[in-house]
Parts: structure tokens; sequence; C-alpha cells
């Protein structure tokens, strides 16, 4: 169950990083701790999934279970942290993924 979600997790991060990542960089970064900090605060998201994509980076699912809204975020290797993608209805799935063909 955990290793089909971090799985969906990280193609998804890995597409949204490759379509918005230069955007995101531009507007929406932070130090790790300030982006950590405001995800909880204001979202009450935690951290449901990790992966690691290009250059060192670091792509991360956050998500509350109360309120449904989640967050990808990319963390570069110097710290700052961006914001990727976000939304609502989060849910966790036990689906098993048909085998690719």
């Amino acid at each position: 169950m955990k290793n089909t979600v971090l799985k969906m997790t990280i193609g998804l991060g890995i597409m949204a990083l490759a379509a918005q990542q230069v955007q995101a960089q531009a507007r929406n970064c932070a130090p790790r701790a300030d982006v950590l900090q405001r995800l909880a605060e204001t979202y009450g998201e935690k951290r449901r999934g990790i992966g690691i994509a290009r250059q060192g980076a670091v792509m991360e699912l956050f998500a509350s279970d109360q309120s449904g809204s989640w967050t990808i975020t990319v963390t570069m290797p110097d710290g700052m942290t961006c914001l990727v993608a976000s939304g609502r209805a989060y849910e966790q799935m036990a689906d098993v993924l048909p085998p690719n063909t």
C-alpha cells in the first residue's frame, strides 16, 4: 500500500516538476523551514510521500486528512523549497495499479 502511494506520488511530482519547476522557483520559493511551518499551521498538512528528482532535488507530497488539501514541493540542495502544485480532495489510495504492458 505504501509503495503504491509513494510511486504515484513520485510520478505526479516528477510530471508537475517538469512542467512547472521554472515558474515555481521564480514565484513560490522560500527556506524549507518556513514552507513546512506554513503548510502545517495554515493548512494542517503533513508529509505523505517523498522522492528524489533531478539535480539532487527532493520532491515531497504534503496533505491534510481533515481538509483534504495537498501540496507538492521541491527542495533544492541549497535549502530553498518551491511550491510546485496544490489542490484539494486528497485521498490516500490502497488500490494496486495495473501492471504496465
